[in-house]
């Protein structure tokens, strides 16, 4: 828990950052404090300085964090659920999807228990022996370890086992059972501290400096990559025309001119794809890296937001900035998650994925705190029935012309 306070720390700083603004100038507005201020000749712009500034310090003080501390906390969290699913396999278990828990074996569970090791709906693809290939059904069973955490014990009830040999395709055998016992190796699966430098780290377990390292570094395979298909390409159009048909193109002399094509094609087929994996690589470590940026720097774009809806509101309680801030906060949540989503499948480019919300709150901000600081906090909505059409819009004053 201690461990992933991190991540919802991160999150947490820029809505504090909405709910406080909005409560501080909301307490203002309703003493009448703005008013006095605006009296004496302080702007809006000026009474938000400060705040501004303030919030500058938090953006910079949470990309530190997100660079320094959030991946070493995602890193330790990583390791110790690793190590917790060791000392109880069940958690490792996914209803409906196979799991890869221990070497040669996929095991697929229907159902699982919270709060003990039963299972249901059980199938084990056991292709530990290269001879045979066996699969084992059962309507339910349990897991558990032996007394010395060596031996990993599953116990299955009413199934069958399915058992077909790899060389002899004609022979297959099918054994049903009221009770069968599978014992396993479970070595490495008592508790036990992991050490942190055994496992590599993802994109969220790097700061933004290693991440574009790694970027670097895959383009540079990118780069290779396509050189080496070009190179490929030029050598065999070389071989073709200046020595003929049945010259070889990698050292070895192939049986006749297809053989040579469907190597050819082969060999820059594979290069597209490790091309194409290395794209989505990089994609996927700019955005973590745009996101390192775009959460923080949302603490000063909700400062645009929080100061106009706290003038407006006149309230500055906790009931009323909390629900007023959410709003906007689910917005830009949706925003966020959904450009990830989409950068990931290549929909669109990281860095537009990662910064679409706090551009779209920056315009809102923007709107809203020039409204206010011309004493014009009510939304004129006529101004937006300039993109439409001319027979289509209809000015307020219009009813009373006719009148």
């Amino acid at each position: 828990i201690t461990l992933n306070l991190a991540w919802m720390l991160v999150l947490a700083i820029p809505m504090g950052v909405l709910v406080a603004t909005l409560m501080a100038f909301g307490s203002l507005a309703s003493n009448n404090e703005i008013t006095a201020m605006r009296a004496s000749g302080v702007s809006l712009y000026l009474m938000m300085a400060p705040v501004f500034i303030a919030s500058i310090v938090v953006c910079y003080l949470l990309i530190r964090f997100n660079n320094d501390v959030l991946p070493d906390a995602n890193h330790q969290v990583r390791v110790l659920q690793t190590d917790i699913s060791r000392k109880k396999p069940t958690l490792t278990l996914v209803p409906g999807m196979f799991t890869q828990l221990l070497q040669g074996h996929s095991i697929l569970v229907r159902k699982t228990f919270e709060h003990s090791n039963d299972l249901e709906g059980v199938t084990i693809l056991d292709y530990s022996q290269p001879m045979m290939t066996a699969t084992i059904t059962a309507h339910h069973g349990t897991i558990s370890f032996s007394s010395d955490y060596q031996k990993l014990i599953m116990d299955l009830w009413d199934g069958e086992i399915h058992q077909i040999n790899n060389q002899l395709h004609n022979q297959y055998r099918i054994i049903r059972f009221k009770k069968h016992r599978i014992v396993m190796e479970a070595e490495g699966f008592n508790f036990q501290r992991s050490q942190e430098s055994a496992f590599t780290r993802g994109d969220r377990e790097l700061s933004a400096a290693a991440m574009v390292g790694m970027v670097d570094s895959l383009r540079k395979l990118q780069l290779q990559s396509i050189q080496r298909s070009q190179s490929l390409v030029d050598k065999s159009i070389t071989n073709l025309y200046s020595a003929g048909v049945g010259q070889p193109i990698w050292g070895f002399a192939p049986s006749s001119e297809a053989s040579q094509f469907i190597q050819l094609r082969q060999a820059i087929e594979n290069d597209l794809l490790q091309n194409h994996y290395y794209g989505v690589e990089v994609k996927k470590y700019l955005v973590e890296i745009h996101k390192k940026y775009a959460i923080p720097i949302a603490c000063i774009v909700f400062v645009f937001i929080g100061a106009p809806l706290g003038i407006m509101a006149r309230k500055g309680t906790f009931g009323m900035g909390a629900s007023l801030s959410l709003g906007f906060f689910v917005l830009y949540w949706a925003c966020l998650k959904a450009g990830e989503n989409l950068a990931d499948r290549e929909m669109l480019e990281p860095w537009m994925g990662m910064w679409m919300g706090n551009i779209i709150l920056i315009i809102v901000g923007v709107y809203l705190t020039l409204r206010t600081a011309r004493e014009t906090p009510n939304i004129q909505w006529y101004d937006f029935t300039r993109l439409l059409p001319k027979s289509w819009r209809t000015h307020p004053d219009a009813e009373e012309k006719k009148s």
